[in-house]
């Protein structure tokens, strides 16, 4: 049986409340939280940086070591990735676009203390993961363009979860190296299922948690979704 993990993204949170937010996720059964970083050049979009993932740690950490799944949208990436770390960051991933240096960079995640992610936006083929993917710890699809939250899910990224899963699988039955496959964009209770039977195993979800009315409610549903997956 396959190991399902949730992640509410705080992107769709309400930021006035933040620590009360994140708390409230936590107890109601999330797996880890989910931070989107955007910075307005990558992305349109501008969100936020390390020192607020310093302070959702400091609520957090005294009640739960819940891993802090950092996505970062930004060029350039390696001057940011050791402030994140410091901040309270357990896995780094960021767009092989913004580095110069993909190699380098999964590096310099792993030298700063955090899980190093690659993230492949709908375009991205999966040749990029051709010559690092058995050093990463987890790949995330994007099954939106990143840079905004509450998009719909582009249907044509089950496709490459099936393929990365294959990709995955390999390199575990070959080197026993265990990789998340994450999945961010457009998760909902009525297609996390078919997205987990593609191969996925960690879902990112924002609106669909943070826009409902019971967070432990919507979480308890896709884990019954999950479990109908298989």
């Amino acid at each position: 049986m396959r190991t399902y993990r949730i992640a509410p993204s705080i992107l769709s949170a309400d930021f006035a409340r933040l620590g009360d937010e994140v708390n409230a996720v936590v107890a109601a059964g999330a797996d880890m939280i989910h931070f989107d970083v955007m910075d307005n050049h990558y992305v349109p979009n501008l969100t936020v940086g390390p020192l607020v993932c310093e302070a959702v740690c400091k609520t957090l950490r005294p009640v739960t070591d819940i891993p802090i799944d950092v996505h970062l949208m930004v060029r350039p990436v390696d001057r940011i990735v050791p402030d994140f770390a410091n901040a309270g960051a357990s896995i780094v991933s960021f767009h092989p676009e913004a580095s110069e240096h993909v190699d380098r960079t999964i590096g310099l995640i792993h030298e700063s203390g955090c899980k190093a992610g690659l993230v492949l936006n709908p375009a991205t083929p999966l040749s990029v993961l051709d010559h690092v993917l058995h050093k990463l710890d987890l790949v995330l699809v994007m099954s939106v363009n990143p840079g905004f939250g509450g998009q719909q899910f582009i249907l044509h990224a089950l496709e490459k979860i099936r393929m990365l899963r294959e990709r995955i699988d390999a390199i575990a039955a070959q080197s026993g190296r265990a990789v998340m496959l994450e999945v961010d964009g457009g998760v909902k209770v009525d297609n996390i299922a078919a997205i987990a039977r593609a191969g996925a195993d960690t879902f990112v979800a924002g609106s669909a948690i943070f826009a409902s009315h019971d967070y432990a409610s919507t979480i308890a549903a896709m884990r019954d979704a999950l479990a109908s997956a298989g």
